[in-house]
């Protein structure tokens, strides 16, 4: 193997480090998230461009949207600086979530937030009812940025130095005590296209949260990026970031999501038949565990995971193929299945200084 294909094999192992299994019906997806390709409308906020924001921020463009309301770009008027707003809604639930995630805000102010890779917060305004949060203005979500690639993944030289940013910036946010909750491409952001070294930052805290206030059974993260523990409503902590990120790690790689789905039970189909059976410690604590298993004490595999027809037939939900990948290889790697944290992904030695004939053009063909 060579090249890319190297490339692509070293990320199956660190995948199964990152995403090794932690310690009603299917939960609902409430999530308030940037839209990668945004379609806005100006109207539904009463927002255009050249609209002033609080006193002194004005539109000058529309960046992303998501069922928390917009995010804009705009001038700041007093000092001629380009922030990015992010405008929340004036919706009751809403607003409740903007101001948990200034709680959350408030806490990262203490991290330097160039050397923790993680987007710099400049504070919050009003407008009429509506929470505004002002961050500095980045380039592009990584998942722009690999699309732009046509979706045939990046080289070793890009994905190296992201990898080990992503993995600098979660162990920050634990050192704070704080899980993300919703790691995924289009929640990073590439800081400046036009830089020798790509430079990445994590944003969008919407749902993040302490790792003392977690519950479990909890609705965060997204279908396709988050952890077994989210989908099963079982105990979780700051292992899940480390499951997306490994699912990013595949995703750079590739191109494409390891594991898409448009629901759950896709989803850990999908994980089943890649990584293997969930364990019964994981299953026997999960709230949601009997909406995709089957109990039987008689059997020595004691949860059995539904068919697609017994899942139809009790959700009427017919489960589909969407993996453009399938990977088969991760069960023969038993030695690295358990799930490392942030400070030993740092140590890992995919991030050892490589020879200069292995950044070559030919190696990242």
């Amino acid at each position: 193997l060579e090249g890319s294909n190297l490339y692509y094999c070293y990320c199956c192992v660190i995948l199964v480090q990152f995403t090794a299994y932690s310690t009603s019906y299917p939960r609902k997806q409430t999530h308030y998230t940037m839209s990668a390709n945004p379609s806005f409308g100006s109207d539904e906020l009463g927002i255009s461009k050249g609209t002033i924001l609080g006193d002194h921020h004005m539109v000058e463009a529309f960046l992303g949207e998501g069922s928390f309301g917009v995010v804009t770009k705009c001038c700041d008027t007093k000092n001629n600086k380009t922030v990015a707003i992010k405008v929340n809604k004036s919706d009751p639930e809403i607003l409740l979530q903007a101001k948990l995630e200034i709680f959350i805000l408030e806490q990262l102010r203490r991290l330097d937030p160039d050397r923790c890779n993680i987007v710099e917060w400049n504070g919050y305004f009003l407008d009429g009812e509506r929470i505004c949060l002002n961050f500095e203005l980045l380039d592009q979500s990584l998942s722009d940025y690999i699309g732009d690639r046509n979706n045939q993944g990046l080289p070793m030289r890009e994905i190296r130095p992201i990898l080990h940013q992503l993995a600098n910036a979660l162990f920050h946010l634990g050192s704070v005590g704080i899980v993300h909750a919703d790691l995924k491409p289009v929640n990073i952001m590439v800081v400046n296209r036009s830089e020798s070294q790509v430079r990445v930052k994590l944003i969008d805290f919407g749902i993040a949260c302490n790792t003392s206030a977690v519950i479990p059974g909890d609705c965060v993260g997204t279908i396709g990026y988050c952890a077994p523990e989210i989908m099963l409503g079982t105990p979780y902590d700051e292992a899940i970031d480390m499951w997306s990120l490994g699912l990013v790690a595949v995703e750079l790689a590739t191109g494409v999501p390891l594991y898409p789905g448009e629901d759950d039970y896709d989803v850990l189909k999908f994980i089943i038949e890649t990584q293997g059976q969930l364990p019964d410690h994981l299953l026997e604590s999960g709230l949601y565990t009997d909406s995709y298993f089957i109990e039987d004490n008689h059997n020595k595999q004691l949860w059995t995971f539904k068919t697609q027809e017994q899942f139809q037939y009790e959700t009427d939900y017919r489960s589909k193929e969407t993996r453009s990948i399938k990977l088969k290889c991760l069960d023969d790697l038993e030695q690295l299945l358990k799930r490392i944290t942030p400070s030993e992904v740092l140590k890992h030695p995919f991030f050892d200084p490589v020879p200069l004939h292995a950044l070559s053009p030919q190696s990242d063909a």
